[in-house]
């Protein structure tokens, strides 16, 4: 194990994990795509999302300070929560660069900080398709990386797509003066992945070392339409139109992956 660094005071970094989560589907008619947006409120409604975040702040090791959350109508809800830390000393493990394990055998430390959660159904009424984004953010200061509760927090939900951003700010000093700006060995958020999640996309990483900046976009390889049909396409599409749908709904994975407009 290596030797810890002894710091003056305590430890100021801020370490922000950032990501969006894109679920798309295939609703044909527009009582589908109502029932799809009133699928999507149930599903993630304010209440399902702050027990998500509530099992992620037990997960850590933390302490609720408050909660506050919303359901918007037509459409979508937020959480935020603010959290403190638990007098947990971390071990080598939840330091590392490797992938967090599943709730039932985490065990994390997390200064003060917080959590927030944003849903945002979206339907376009003319092609039928539908694309459920969720944004997350955890922040940390101090030694534990949230990019821990990546691995608990992309199981939670159906994704397609995910984009991460992780950015380490500030500095802590050591006891003889001298800054650090990052306090923990990255080279990619891949590496905070599990196997299957990795085998299961494709992923790109686009880093920048010196400012401590890291990003991964993920697609998922496999592609099996009815997973992505809702409602009465699931049963009443003929082989021309699923042809003509897995078409829409590739290309609609692909725009979001590559965050740009591509021609039909």
């Amino acid at each position: 194990m290596k030797s810890k660094l002894k710091l003056h005071g305590f430890n100021n970094l801020t370490k922000t994990l950032s990501f969006n989560i894109y679920d798309i589907c295939y609703a044909e008619t527009p009582q589908d795509q109502q029932a799809y947006v009133e699928y999507i409120n149930k599903e993630y409604n304010a209440k399902r999302l702050t027990q998500i975040l509530t099992e992620v702040v037990d997960i850590i090791g933390a302490n609720i300070l408050n909660i506050a959350s919303q359901d918007y109508e037509p459409q979508g809800a937020s959480v935020t929560i603010l959290i403190s830390e638990e007098p947990v000393t971390p071990t080598e493990s939840q330091i590392e660069e490797s992938p967090g394990p599943l709730p039932e055998i985490i065990l994390a430390h997390l200064d003060k900080s917080h959590i927030t959660v944003h849903t945002y159904p979206e339907i376009h009424p003319d092609d039928g398709i539908a694309t459920f984004r969720v944004d997350i953010d955890v922040s940390t200061c101090g030694v534990i990386s949230p990019l821990k509760a990546l691995n608990f927090l992309i199981h939670q939900f159906d994704s397609d797509i995910v984009t991460v951003d992780y950015r380490v700010r500030g500095f802590t000093r050591d006891v003889e003066g001298n800054k650090h700006f990052i306090d923990h060995e990255i080279n990619s958020i891949q590496n905070y992945l599990s196997e299957d999640t990795r085998d299961a996309y494709q992923m790109t990483d686009v880093n920048v070392y010196q400012e401590n900046l890291f990003h991964t976009k993920m697609l998922l390889k496999n592609f099996e339409l009815d997973n992505y049909l809702f409602g009465d396409a699931t049963s009443n599409l003929s082989a021309e139109q699923r042809a003509q749908v897995t078409e829409r709904v590739k290309h609609e994975m692909l725009e979001i992956f590559y965050a740009r407009n591509m021609p039909s």
